[in-house]
């Protein structure tokens, strides 16, 4: 038994498929399956089920599976701080951040990040809330950009800074001329929401129940993006944050942003990396980077506009990609 053999079965539990499983492991699907059978043979059980159509892992097998991923992380944890003690500021940091930040976000910290950490190889990984947490704990990650709360007590939550929302509305809404709202006067509203799994939907319904208003039936967007296009078309209003609305993003005419005056809604955005990790005290180093972000950014009384027009991506963080920093 070895490293390699219990990461390319760790592979195959993830992608149920030995030709996928081998293409992620960079071999040729015959070494990943005689390397797998091998593994069986020492073992002396069968760790999958081979079907025509996908694979499945034995109850062993997902047991074993389980305690391979505890030692792979264990090793990279071994590995890192070998690459710390080195050079605490370079090799490769994996860091996680949800879709409706990702994109608004990292075009301002990005720079900063490879200006301050220079050797530093940043791999980012956007996708939604469960999803990066799965792959902290399974040490596929080493840090992930969440909006609070999120309750674990094996991870150490780092604020960065609280996100206020605006409310977006089409140009010819009654809204659209106020100055400024409080929560109460969405009490007859009906905003337009993000699907299941998206924050920023939690916290939106969290605003429809301070201020009285509801959810548009019949309508789950699957992006900001998206909600942004139904108020431009006159289907509704909705919340947006306030770094989806700041440069370098393009503004649209089609859209009037009202703030909020008072308790203003707004979220609450933290790094959160494993108690355990070895890149503990670099990580808290590179959270300062988030924490610096010019004022003007989370100001939503300093918009882009006079008119206060709303905005859509001129390119998308691509946030699935290596940077090389």
């Amino acid at each position: 038994m070895n490293l390699r053999d219990l990461s390319y079965l760790v592979s195959l539990a993830e992608h149920k498929h030995f030709g996928r499983a081998a293409q992620a492991s960079f071999v040729s699907q015959p070494t990943l399956s005689t390397q797998i059978k091998k593994l069986e043979d020492e073992l002396g059980v069968a760790l999958v089920e081979r079907t025509p159509r996908k694979v499945l892992l034995t109850e062993a097998g997902k047991e074993i599976v389980s305690r391979a991923r505890g030692v792979l992380t264990e090793i990279e944890q071994i590995k890192a701080i070998a690459r710390r003690t080195i050079d605490p500021e370079s090799g490769t940091l994996r860091l996680g951040i949800f879709p409706t930040l990702g994109p608004y976000l990292l075009p301002h910290v990005v720079p900063q990040a490879r200006t301050r950490f220079p050797r530093l190889e940043m791999l980012l990984v956007e996708e939604k809330t469960e999803t990066l947490l799965k792959q902290l704990r399974e040490g596929r990650l080493d840090a992930v950009i969440l909006a609070l709360p999120v309750h674990d007590d094996q991870l150490h939550a780092e604020f960065l800074f609280e996100e206020p929302f605006l409310l977006a509305v089409p140009e010819n809404h009654e809204l659209a001329k106020r100055k400024s709202l409080r929560l109460d006067d969405l009490s007859d509203q009906s905003l337009l929401l993000l699907e299941d799994g998206h924050c920023l939907r939690d916290q939106a319904l969290e605003v429809c129940e301070l201020s009285g208003a509801s959810e548009k039936a019949g309508f789950r967007a699957t992006s900001l993006e998206t909600l942004r296009q139904m108020v431009a078309a006159n289907v509704g209003v909705t919340l947006l944050p306030t770094l989806a609305v700041k440069p370098p993003v393009a503004r649209s005419e089609n859209i009037h942003l009202v703030q909020f005056r008072g308790d203003a809604p707004s979220r609450r955005i933290a790094m959160f990396w494993r108690k355990s990790s070895a890149l503990a005290p670099f990580l808290k180093k590179f959270a300062e980077v988030f924490r610096e972000l010019p004022r003007a950014l989370l100001d939503p009384h300093m918009l882009p506009t006079a008119t206060q027009a709303a905005a859509a991506p001129t390119s998308r963080a691509r946030t699935r990609s290596a940077a090389n920093h």
